[in-house]
């Protein structure tokens, strides 16, 4: 009579009472009764299930959790409580739990296993304290890199106790332990069409709808949703609207990048959503100070992901409290908040300093993406930093095996960009050479040529790789399935074979068709050198009207044979007279005026920009007289007179005066 009870009740029964019910029948000897308890557990993990053609035609709740041996049960492992506890008996009054005590223990254990067999020891949980516990599974799980629960977990018969529990006794959970849970089991990739997270969900909509939930739990909801459903479901749309109608200031940091992340999900709807957006971008300033680091990455991120261009002040004031936070960044959250700093175009100072120590202290164990992430950050911004360039340098050499090819570029590039050879340079460029020869194959060809073009810019020539790169056969797959190769490409082999041929006389081998060859290598788009800058030009041409006597004697943006622009050229004949710019006769000496803005060096130094300096080189060996007039001197004259006279020294040093020929 007890077991018909039992059977007629099953599906009434919450909480950890089925365990003691299975451990009162373990040897019973009707099986079916056990089975069907068993069936009961857990019908929401897939992966438990036994393989279709060797289930046997059982009762519907029993058969899905037959082994392949027959009608053997899966273990359920060990029970909740000890036999001892009296399950039914009105008299037990369980101890309260102290909750602080509780999750002091519960962050203690470091394994799902061990979590389980805390909580089997102890009295009926409270629903936040169960919550709690499927949480720190959750944790401990991510913690260990496990994607999804691991089968030894899922067959755990406290672990099924809590999802019964769930599933059962959602409408009576509290609103803590209702999204705590489903945060958990989302986060833990159950099955969302299982019974389980179908009632859980169907619970969290129906309190959503009703109205009342706090800021932290729609926040919680709204992620959990967005895990299980997608950014498009009508109960994420309502708990957005209600969040919108709640006042910033009753929002706690982590509520306001929960925001920032639903939000994030939801960028293709950002348009609907950029007046919300603005005022919570104008409130985070004031608890930018309060960011853990990895909030901080979390909001840089969705900033990025949301194209908030207008929140500058914003991105500002989180570098300025990201500086404090570079030693305490994980390797991802690191990278992160590099690419926010490099979509916005931001840089700091300090930051910069906070990250050449970060980077120099710790440049052996750092990840390669992190590494090719700062180079770039140092690339975009310009910044010349020998702290990193040089550790980065000595990593490669002693780890290159560890770097993707487009790592290598990452790395490499900046090198060529900002012209800096690090001390070791001789071990950086052998290295590369012989992972490049070994794995020449895998690199794609822009890489490689990106590759090769920045070890030119800095006079470490890849002669070995030249006929190759010349070659029909790279440059169709340098082409690929396009009609035409891109303007970046052909500049860049126009550049390595002019670089053959002034700098590497010695190279015999193969040259690169005039078909891929271009005529300039400043264009809008993808230039290889940096345009005049106009106010600083004006400056300039002023002087040398006053010190040559006429605008004839001198002419801008001059294209030369050989695909440079000249910003200013002057001729001399043989006894250095001033040739007007129309004679192309009797001209002895060119003179090319560089007139390099801040643009044409690196971030607040002196140092000219890799493109700028090959250029130099390049019409010096073509014949050129190079004068540089870089614009710090500029900016020190004071007068038109002291401008003049600064021309002078700068175009003639050996003449006390300037003699021109009249045209």
């Amino acid at each position: 009579m007890a077991l018909i009870t039992l059977r007629r009740n099953l599906y009434h029964l919450s909480d950890f009472r089925i365990h003691g019910a299975l451990a009162a029948l373990k040897n019973h000897p009707i099986n079916h009764v056990r089975k069907m308890v068993k069936g009961r557990l857990c019908p929401w993990f897939p992966s438990l299930q036994p393989e279709p053609c060797r289930v046997r035609f059982h009762h519907a709740c029993c058969k899905k959790f037959h082994s392949d041996n027959g009608d053997a049960l899966h273990p359920l492992g060990e029970p909740v409580f000890s036999q001892a506890h009296d399950w039914a008996g009105p008299e037990q009054n369980p101890k309260s739990l102290d909750e602080q005590m509780f999750y002091g223990r519960l962050n203690d254990l470091d394994s799902s296993e061990d979590v389980l067999r805390f909580i089997g020891t102890l009295q009926p949980l409270p629903d936040s304290l169960a919550a709690g516990a499927l949480q720190r599974i959750c944790e401990v799980e991510k913690k260990d890199g496990n994607h999804r629960l691991p089968k030894g977990i899922l067959e755990n018969g406290v672990f099924q106790a809590l999802c019964v529990r769930f599933e059962q006794e959602s409408p009576s959970l509290s609103d803590t332990a209702l999204v705590t849970a489903l945060q958990a089991l989302s986060l833990l990739y159950v099955d969302p069409q299982s019974n389980l997270l179908l009632n859980l969900v169907a619970e969290s909509r129906h309190r959503v709808k009703r109205g009342g939930l706090e800021v932290r739990s729609l926040c919680i909801l709204g992620e959990s949703l967005i895990r299980l459903q997608g950014p498009g479901g009508e109960t994420l749309e309502l708990i957005i609207y209600q969040l919108q109608g709640e006042k910033l200031e009753t929002f706690a940091p982590e509520d306001i990048v929960a925001l920032y992340r639903i939000l994030q999900a939801c960028a293709e709807k950002v348009d609907r959503h950029q007046v919300f957006l603005n005022k919570i971008n104008s409130f985070s300033l004031s608890v930018v100070s309060n960011l853990s680091p990895t909030l901080m990455s979390q909001m840089l991120t969705a900033l990025v992901a949301l194209d908030q261009t207008q929140a500058l002040p914003l991105v500002i004031k989180l570098g300025k409290y990201a500086v404090r936070h570079i030693p305490h960044f994980t390797h991802e959250e690191l990278r992160k908040v590099l690419e926010a700093f490099i979509y916005f175009g931001h840089n700091d100072r300090f930051f910069t300093t906070a990250l050449e120590q970060h980077v120099a202290s710790l440049c052996l164990t750092l990840d390669p993406e992190v590494i090719s992430t700062v180079m770039e950050y140092c690339s975009r911004k310009r910044i010349l930093s020998k702290p990193i360039f040089d550790a980065v340098a000595e990593t490669f050499v002693g780890q290159s095996e560890k770097f993707s090819p487009h790592q290598v570029s990452d790395l490499i590039e900046p090198f060529g960009k900002l012209n800096y050879l690090p001390p070791n340079a001789s071990a950086l460029f052998r290295k590369l050479e012989n992972l490049l020869l070994t794995r020449f194959d895998y690199f794609p060809p822009k890489t490689l040529l990106k590759i090769l073009h920045s070890c030119s810019l800095v006079e470490c020539h890849p002669v070995n790789f030249m006929a190759k790169i010349f070659s029909p056969y790279f440059l169709q797959q340098l082409q690929g399935e396009e009609s035409s190769m891109d303007r970046l490409s052909l500049a860049q082999l126009t550049q390595l074979f002019l670089t053959s041929v002034l700098e590497c006389p010695f190279y015999k081998g193969r040259k690169l068709l005039p078909k891929y060859q271009v005529r300039s290598f400043l264009t809008p788009c993808c230039s290889l050198e940096t345009p005049v800058d106009f106010q600083l030009y004006k400056s300039v041409r002023i002087g040398l009207i006053d010190l040559l006597g006429a605008r004839m004697y001198f002419a801008s943006k001059v294209l030369t044979p050989y695909c440079y622009t000249i910003d200013v050229e002057i001729k001399l004949d043989e006894e250095g007279l001033v040739l007007p710019f129309t004679i192309d006769e009797d001209v002895h000496k060119r003179l090319a005026l560089c007139i390099d803005d801040p643009k044409r060096f690196s971030l607040n130094s002196r140092h000219l920009l890799g493109k700028e300096a090959i250029k130099q080189r390049h019409l010096r060996l073509l014949g050129y007289q190079v004068v540089q007039i870089p614009y710090y001197e500029i900016e020190m004259l004071k007068s038109r007179v002291a401008l003049v006279e600064y021309l002078q020294r700068k175009l003639f040093p050996h003449n006390v005066g300037v003699r021109w020929q009249e045209g």
